[in-house]
């Protein structure tokens, strides 16, 4: 391992550490949300709601879920570990280090994006215990969870740099991103709103994101999948570069 590697994975294992050492903090508070999810929404309402596009309710609402915990954590993560670090002053260590602006950037975002995969995957082995699930399309189910999850992390650290308060982190994850998630298809089929309504659905972003993760579940998509993946792999770059671009004029970071 080079040098320029070996400072990169010291930095990656340092932000993996940071929540996987905190277990109940990181993974068990979702795990128990979707639990209430499931049984609420999948059980008791599920029960009561027809089949949509032959799939039962619970099933098709098992992708959507999946993505919300996904993306929610990668954002999360991201955005604390940026803020946080400028609260107490100790991201200046970072950036004093001989790590590029590209490797610091792409050391917040993998790390986030595994976290946003890993709850990804624990909220479908939850969903397991409620209906039987099966994968259709594994490498589109691959390729989304890991487009949505870098695209959110990325996202995350802008949002550490231009938070003023932890209080703003709050906002931009209950109240932004979270009501988008559920206006995008979760808890429905596009097909099922009227023409006006599923238009303007479709000028939201997490549609094609849900629709992305449910056609690798499912094998089915209210959207063209290729379509999605490219348009998603798109905007991950720019945001990635973005993040570059702040990171090298120091945007939220020097005083």
């Amino acid at each position: 391992m080079n040098p320029i590697s070996a400072r990169f994975y010291t930095l990656l294992e340092r932000e993996v550490q940071r929540y996987v050492r905190r277990p109940w903090n990181t993974f068990l508070p979702p795990m128990i949300t979707n639990v209430l999810y499931f049984s609420v929404f999948g059980v008791i309402l599920g029960a009561r709601i027809d089949e949509i596009q032959g799939f039962s309710y619970i099933l098709f609402l098992l992708p959507g879920l999946v993505v919300l915990g996904a993306i929610s954590n990668a954002f999360e993560n991201a955005s604390f570990s940026i803020f946080h670090g400028r609260w107490n002053e100790y991201i200046h260590e970072t950036l004093t280090s001989p790590l590029s602006y590209t490797e610091m950037v792409i050391a917040y975002v993998v790390s986030s994006a595994a976290r946003g995969m890993i709850v990804g995957a624990i909220i479908a082995v939850i969903g397991a215990f409620f209906t039987p699930v099966g994968i259709e399309r594994p490498f589109y189910l691959v390729a989304f969870m890991l487009v949505v999850t870098l695209l959110f992390a990325a996202l995350g650290v802008v949002g550490g740099l231009v938070a003023e308060d932890f209080d703003h982190l709050t906002v931009m994850n209950q109240f932004i991103l979270r009501p988008l998630v559920f206006f995008g298809g979760v808890f429905y089929s596009l097909e099922i709103l009227p023409p006006l309504w599923r238009t303007v659905s479709l000028l939201n972003p997490m549609v094609y994101m849900v629709n992305g993760v449910r056609y690798g579940f499912l094998g089915y998509s209210d959207v063209d999948p290729n379509a999605a993946l490219a348009v998603l792999v798109a905007m991950t770059l720019v945001v990635c570069l973005v993040d570059v671009v702040l990171f090298a004029r120091g945007y939220g970071l020097t005083d």
